[in-house]
């Protein structure tokens, strides 16, 4: 991690320093001995004159004269030696570390067939530490196996024992319903580079919890203006049964209107014979869903395997690179709603996204980007607290301030710490560059847009 690499560099520049000084001290132990022979000279010569040793006055003489004792001279030497090496003498500025390190609890999902998005979100937030390179970043990184109660338990020991400085890493917001107010409640902050249930954003609003990516319904919503701007009236919506899922139907609703028919699935399910079984017998003009993980990769492989001609839609989190790879071309020209893209343009973005491929060799999905910048977050934070994370309440009015590059451009917070951003309507192209699938911004659909539990939030500013 970026941290360690700073250590290393930050001893390897003491080291040399040591050396530096060692070898000044050798120069200068030279130099005085160079000035005991010079003295001996002079001694020789008052020796060589024995008819001014008896008078008093000339004898003070010669013991004035190495007043300006050549010995001055030489010490002169060792500063041309400092100025042979400028480079290391400039070291401590760079990396210009504000403050030494930052802990960091990260309980994310990195295994069932969601694994691959809570390791984006991991890879990502370490990456921009590594980026940065201006703190050690102790990161201690668990899995949830999107387990609730075996989350609290990972939460509890991260707090008591490990006494991290800050929170993160949630992916799904059954185990952020568990976790999140164990964690600010116990005076700890939390910021969220996924997983956002509408009840914390609106009156379980907490001063501790900050969100990254979105409040749920919020991608949702932007679909939904879409799929009713394509003139669809009839539409049957499919998502988990679980927080996050009723969120983001009841996004899509808002802005969409009612829907013929909704269908609720087990978390995790992957066998959806039955889902599109109902689709079939409701034969809507659309389809809208939301499925993360594998669970959208294999809903859509079974519905282009039925024959279903039906358009389909849903958010980014229904389409994200790996999906869409997964399910190969049949996936090219599908519409999705996001709040970035791997093409947006702009300089933190594309700094992000050619590290990233650099460094995983893979292009990053939207939730790389969250955990990508929730780490920017954190970084802005120790910035203005001088690099530790110590003073919670100043660390919240950091976060709060999101004095920071986002990768999707306009980013800040509104009054319950979720953000004000715009939504985009995306589509599935191939990258003529690195030949996969991915998604290219088309469209705008939603401009500054904030969440609809805001008002019911008791946080002010």
């Amino acid at each position: 991690m970026g941290g360690t690499t700073n250590l290393r560099r930050t001893r390897s520049w003491w080291l040399w320093r040591a050396v530096a000084i060692v070898a000044t001290f050798g120069i200068l132990a030279a130099a005085c001995g160079d000035d005991d022979t010079d003295d001996a000279a002079p001694a020789e010569t008052a020796e060589a004159a024995p008819e001014a040793a008896p008078e008093p006055e000339p004898a003070a003489e010669p013991e004035a004269a190495p007043e300006p004792e050549p010995v001055e001279e030489p010490e002169a030497a060792p500063e041309p030696a400092e100025e042979t090496e400028p480079e290391p003498a400039a070291e401590p500025e760079e990396p210009a570390v504000v403050g030494g390190q930052v802990k960091v609890g990260m309980i994310t999902t990195l295994s069932t067939g969601a694994a691959y998005l809570g390791e984006g979100i991991r890879d990502a937030f370490i990456l921009a530490f590594e980026l940065d390179g201006r703190y050690e970043l102790d990161l201690i990184v668990e899995d949830d196996g999107r387990d609730p109660a075996f989350a609290q338990q990972l939460a509890d020991r991260m707090l008591t024992r490990d006494e991290v400085d800050v929170m993160t890493g949630i992916v799904f917001s059954n185990v952020a319903g568990a976790v999140v107010p164990q964690v600010v409640n116990a005076g700890t902050i939390y910021i969220s580079p996924n997983a956002a249930p509408s009840p914390f954003a609106g009156a379980q609003c907490h001063e501790n919890y900050f969100v990254a990516s979105w409040q749920n319904d919020n991608q949702a919503e932007a679909m939904g203006v879409y799929v009713a701007d394509q003139g669809y009236e009839s539409v049957v919506a499919l998502a988990p049964n679980y927080q996050a899922g009723h969120d983001l139907v009841a996004g899509f609703k808002r802005f969409f209107g009612e829907v013929d028919e909704e269908i609720y699935t087990e978390l995790g399910a992957t066998d959806y014979a039955q889902a599109i079984a109902q689709i079939r017998e409701a034969n809507p003009e659309a389809v809208y869903f939301f499925y993360p993980g594998g669970m959208g990769i294999a809903f859509v492989q079974q519905y282009i395997a039925s024959g279903l001609e039906i358009p389909i839609f849903g958010p980014m989190s229904s389409f994200d690179e790996v999906i869409v790879d997964a399910i190969g071309d049949v996936s090219l020209g599908l519409f999705n709603s996001s709040f970035w893209a791997p093409d947006m343009d702009n300089e933190a973005n594309r700094v992000f996204v050619e590290a990233y491929r650099e460094k995983y060799g893979t292009t990053p999905t939207a939730y790389a980007a969250q955990g990508y910048d929730a780490a920017l977050l954190l970084i802005s934070a120790l910035d203005a607290n001088g690099g530790s994370a110590s003073d919670t309440a100043g660390m919240r009015e950091a976060l709060k301030a999101a004095d920071f590059d986002s990768v999707r451009g306009k980013f800040r917070f509104n009054t319950n710490n979720h953000p004000i951003q715009d939504w985009y309507l995306l589509e599935v192209i191939r990258d003529p560059v690195h030949g996969d699938l991915t998604n290219t911004i088309v469209a705008t659909i939603l401009e500054d847009h904030e969440d609809a539990y805001a008002s019911d939030c008791s946080l002010t500013g």
